[in-house]
């Protein structure tokens, strides 16, 4: 198998042989809810066939219909805190018991203004004012939006092989033809360049340096030619993961001052601690724009939203986030209780200190195995990149879907990414030993197939 399937980028195929050997071992209850999801959903690459029915989440934990635990690396961003986090599922049950779910524009709620606050307080400072949307994709709109209307430009610098979102701004500033192909005209203005790459770089340097400077480059070509940049959107640490050096960003935030350009920085999976850090930007520079989602809306809703300077605070005869659930009170509340067992329970240091030591497991597995080309990550955010032979760094895509199939076997739940990167985001609730079942997992589904015992 070649990587061939567009929707390799985003995570593993759902249309191969290992996929349907996996989907003949579930049982006929979960065959016929898998033919009922089937028959009435619209088809889409990323999610259609699905590959299980769940019965409920819990923790670190997902469970299917015959009661079988997955403990799930993956779980689309929300489950920081966990699934189904008690106090969050408290919150919610008093705010729905205070008869305050919604609240209509025009008004506002206390727990919207508690979590606005309590926003400003955590993220980084000078990032001082909020708005509260549905979605990631609807928080990329508006923080773009504010770029233009602040900068009065119109064009943006983003990245090859980043995802941003599906609306048509939100696709544009993004780099996968996956979700713009077909389409048309998209957002006009949307520019791309190269993600800064240590491991798979087009001309194999090792020189950190000298590869910054060279991605650099290409931006620095673009602003000198492309007149009217408004922003630079990016995710400080890219999905699969890849990390650039604190310099690339240093001199990346050094360009956007000097040139009046926003910085907006897109940590809708890396906040809320995933990095080891409360925000991926803590380890680099701060943005103009910080755009947040998935575990903003407690693992139970969807909410997203950005945090930004109130030097920008100039647009109140426009609307950049007209949403109808704008300042919901139930969502906020779910926002504010997950940050809340996010710090009363240490979990950003947890993430730090076992993702450094799954890292250094993981990097130790490296010298074992020659099929583990490279590791990388931040906290518990961690790629391990595949290869056929450690030289060439061909992937290998066919033996990562064999060790994930695997793995899902003794109940460990992962996705890949671009075919060959194992790519692991738990929960940041992780205890030592599972991160031991973690290791010994997917060691033993490497040692498999690199040795074959």
């Amino acid at each position: 198998m070649s990587k061939n399937t567009i929707s390799e980028d985003q995570g593993d195929i759902n249309s191969s042989q290992q996929r349907q050997l996996f989907y003949e071992k579930l049982d006929e209850q979960t065959h016929f809810w898998l033919e009922e999801d089937a028959k009435y959903f619209l088809h889409q690459a990323l999610s259609t066939p699905v590959m299980n029915v769940l019965s409920r989440t819990e923790g670190a934990y997902i469970y299917d219909l015959s009661g079988k635990r997955y403990l799930d690396m993956h779980g689309n961003g929300v489950h920081n805190a966990g699934f189904n986090n008690p106090k969050v599922v408290e919150a919610m049950m008093r705010q729905m018991q205070e008869s305050l779910a919604f609240t209509p524009r025009r008004y506002t709620n206390i727990p919207a203004i508690q979590l606005a606050k309590k926003l400003t307080e955590i993220t980084p400072a000078g990032l001082d004012k909020v708005l509260f949307c549905p979605g990631g994709s609807e928080a990329i709109e508006m923080a773009v939006m504010l770029a233009k209307q602040i900068t009065g430009k119109w064009k943006t610098i983003s990245f090859w092989d980043a995802y941003h979102g599906t609306g048509y701004q939100a696709a544009s500033v993004s780099g996968q033809a996956h979700f713009t192909k077909g389409n048309g005209p998209m957002v006009p203005g949307a520019l791309h360049v190269e993600f800064p790459n240590y491991y798979r770089n087009p001309w194999n340097w090792t020189d950190q340096d000298a590869i910054d400077e060279e991605y650099l480059r290409q931006i620095k070509l673009l602003i000198r030619n492309e007149p009217d940049i408004a922003a630079i959107v990016a995710e400080p640490i890219s999905s699969t993961p890849v990390v650039p050096s604190k310099n690339y960003w240093q001199e990346v935030r050094n360009l956007c001052d000097s040139e009046g350009i926003f910085l907006i920085f897109d940590e809708i999976i890396e906040g809320f601690g995933r990095t080891g850090k409360m925000f991926a930007s803590e380890h680099f520079v701060t943005p103009d724009v910080l755009v947040l989602g998935k575990s903003l809306g407690g693992g139970m809703l969807p909410f997203a939203g950005i945090v930004t300077k109130s030097a920008y605070n100039t647009l109140q005869n426009l609307s950049i986030g007209h949403f109808t659930h704008e300042k919901n009170p139930l969502c906020a509340a779910a926002g504010l209780a997950e940050i809340e067992y996010i710090e009363e329970h240490n979990l950003v240091n947890n993430a730090a200190e076992k993702g450094e030591y799954l890292m250094a497991s993981f990097r130790a597995m490296q010298e074992k195995y020659p099929i583990i080309g490279n590791v990388a990550g931040r906290g518990f955010h961690i790629g391990i990149d595949l290869v056929k032979d450690p030289k060439t760094k061909e992937r290998a895509y066919e033996a990562a879907e064999r060790i994930m199939y695997r793995c899902m076997e003794r109940g460990l739940a992962f996705k890949t990414i671009e075919g060959n990167v194992i790519t692991l985001r738990p929960s940041l609730i992780l205890t030592q030993d599972q991160c031991d079942f973690i290791l010994e997992t997917i060691e033993a589904a490497i040692r498999l197939e690199q040795v074959g015992y």
